[in-house]
């Protein structure tokens, strides 16, 4: 049974997209999977998007990292280290979140695993540096939402409800697509119809017994909050 993969493909210029970039890199890509028992499930392409750009800046990468987590499967192939990013800091923060999730991500061009953490110096420094960060926001944000929660409890003698959508990292996820989407030119109509041909899920998943499903309301609510 051959492993199921998603590839990303990546070329930085609009006037790469029509030269040998994607060729090129599709080639790689399928030949490794020729050779190892792989099968590209799904293809994400990136046209003339600069590396050094985060992944809520990538339409193709942010819709990637949604299927990922609405599916099994748990390989992304890429031609070389370079097409997921160029810039060493977003590319540990990148490779960071694919370990968050269990996914894998290689190099099909030298046959490398890019989410293994090597001992190289800079790269072992960067990533302290953001664990360090990471774990500073995290017990601000701590610290800032029981500050919160006290003082509606004084106010209001009680701090209950259910939680607004993005509370989760799945959630903040799908709502970044949902700005790529606007920024793109999306309504919220057809942001919404995308998400439900993706197969997303919105928080509650049936209600009364039916699957629930996107609606433009639901969208331009999460947006204006977002």
């Amino acid at each position: 049974m051959k492993t199921k993969a998603f590839s990303y493909l990546r070329v930085s210029g609009k006037g790469q997209i029509a030269g040998d970039g994607f060729p090129r890199q599709r080639e790689s890509i399928n030949n490794y999977c020729l050779h190892n028992e792989m099968e590209i499930e799904r293809e994400f392409v990136e046209m003339g998007i600069s590396g050094t750009k985060d992944a809520f800046d990538r339409e193709a990468l942010t819709e990637m990292f949604v299927a990922l987590k609405a599916n099994g499967v748990r390989l992304v192939l890429v031609e070389t280290a370079t097409r997921l990013a160029r810039d060493l800091m977003i590319s540990e923060i990148l490779l960071g979140e694919f370990r968050k999730i269990g996914v894998k991500v290689i190099s099909t061009e030298d046959d490398t695993d890019l989410t293994v953490e090597d001992n190289d110096p800079t790269k072992k420094l960067v990533r302290q540096i953001l664990g360090a960060v990471s774990e500073w926001d995290k017990s601000i944000v701590v610290q800032k939402l029981r500050v919160a929660r006290m003082r509606i409890k004084v106010a209001k003698g009680k701090c209950e409800g259910r939680k607004a959508y993005g509370n989760t990292p799945a959630e903040q996820v799908i709502i970044a697509q949902m700005l790529a989407l606007k920024k793109v030119g999306y309504t919220m109509a057809e942001i919404a119809k995308r998400l439900n041909t993706q197969g997303i899920k919105p928080r509650t998943p049936a209600r009364e017994g039916k699957a629930t499903i996107w609606h433009p309301t639901t969208v331009q609510r999460i947006l204006a909050r977002a």
